[in-house]
C-alpha cells in the first residue's frame, strides 16, 4: 500500500517547528489555524482537518503517515479512519502514559490527556468535536510509558488497557485485526535525544524503535501510521535529537 504522508505544523494551539523541518515536498500540510474559545476550543479547527485528510487517504486506497505536532491530534487521526469505516486497535507508543484526566493532572497539559479521552475517559468535547465515539479498553495497546502521574497511574492499572513495560512486550502481544500505530518520539531514551520537551531517561534507543516500527509494519495490517515530534530547536544545536527522530522514523518508511 503506497503511504501518503500528512503534516500537521502546529503543538496545540502554537506553531510547531519540528513538525515543519521535518516535511518533504509532496506532503499533504494541514492548513488549518486554531478556532476561538478556550485551548480545547481552539484545536478543533486542527483536529477536523486532520480528520478529513486522513479519510480522503484512505478513500483513495493509501495509507496516512502523519507527522504530529501534539497528541491530541491524533483524535483526528482516529476520526478520519472512523469516517471511512475502519475501527482498528490502537498500538500507542509513549514514555507518558497521556491517560490523564482534569481530576488526576497535576499540570493542566492538555497533551497529558488523549488516550484517557479517546477511552472516553476525562472531558470528551475534543471526541465530541470531530464525531469520535470512545474506544473500548481492550483496543488499546500502550506500550512503555514509563513516566506516569500518581493519579494516572491509578488510571491506568484501574483499566482493561493493555500496558506493555517494553516493545519487545508488545511485539511479542499484538492484537489481531486492522492496527492504527501512534508513537510519541519522546519515546526515545533522553540520552539520544536530550532537546525533547518532555525528555524521559532509561528508554529504547533510536535504532529499537526503528526495528519495532518496521516489524510493526511488515505485519501489513497497519492501516495508519502516526508520529509526534516535540524537540526545542535552541537546545538541539548538534541536531542530535533530530537525528534520532529521523532515525527511528525510518522504521515507517523502510521497505
Amino acid at each position: 500500500m503506497r503511504d501518503r504522508r500528512i503534516v500537521v505544523p502546529w503543538f496545540l494551539d502554537h506553531r510547531s517547528e519540528p513538525a515543519h523541518l521535518l516535511s518533504e515536498p509532496g506532503d499533504v500540510i494541514i492548513g488549518a489555524t486554531p478556532g476561538t474559545g478556550d485551548q480545547t476550543g481552539r484545536l478543533a479547527p486542527i483536529h477536523s482537518a486532520i480528520a478529513e485528510a486522513v479519510h480522503e487517504t484512505v478513500s483513495a486506497g493509501e495509507r496516512p503517515v502523519v507527522i504530529l505536532g501534539d497528541c491530541c491530534q491524533t483524535l483526528g487521526v482516529a476520526a478520519g479512519l472512523a469516517r471511512a469505516g475502519i475501527r482498528p486497535a490502537l498500538v500507542w507508543l509513549d514514555a507518558h502514559g497521556d491517560f490523564n484526566t482534569w481530576d488526576t493532572t497535576p499540570s493542566g497539559f492538555l497533551g497529558g490527556m488523549p488516550l484517557a479521552m479517546l477511552t472516553g475517559r476525562g472531558d470528551q468535547r475534543m471526541m465530541q468535536a470531530v464525531g469520535l465515539s470512545p474506544l473500548a479498553d481492550e483496543q488499546v495497546s500502550l506500550c512503555d510509558a514509563r513516566d506516569l502521574d500518581p493519579g494516572e497511574r491509578l488510571l491506568v492499572e484501574a483499566s482493561l488497557v493493555h500496558h506493555h513495560k517494553s516493545l519487545d512486550e508488545l511485539l511479542a502481544n499484538l492484537p489481531g485485526g486492522p492496527l492504527s500505530v501512534h508513537f510519541d518520539s519522546d519515546i526515545i531514551d533522553s540520552k539520544d535525544a536530550p532537546a525533547f520537551l518532555y525528555p524521559v531517561k532509561d528508554g529504547p534507543s533510536p535504532v529499537e524503535v526503528r526495528s519495532a516500527l518496521a516489524v510493526l509494519k511488515a505485519t501489513g495490517r497497519v492501516v495508519a501510521f502516526s508520529m509526534t515530534v516535540g524537540w526545542d530547536q535552541a537546545k538541539d544545536g548538534d541536531k542530535t535529537t533530530e537525528h534520532a527522530v529521523r532515525l527511528a522514523f525510518g522504521g515507517l518508511t523502510a521497505g
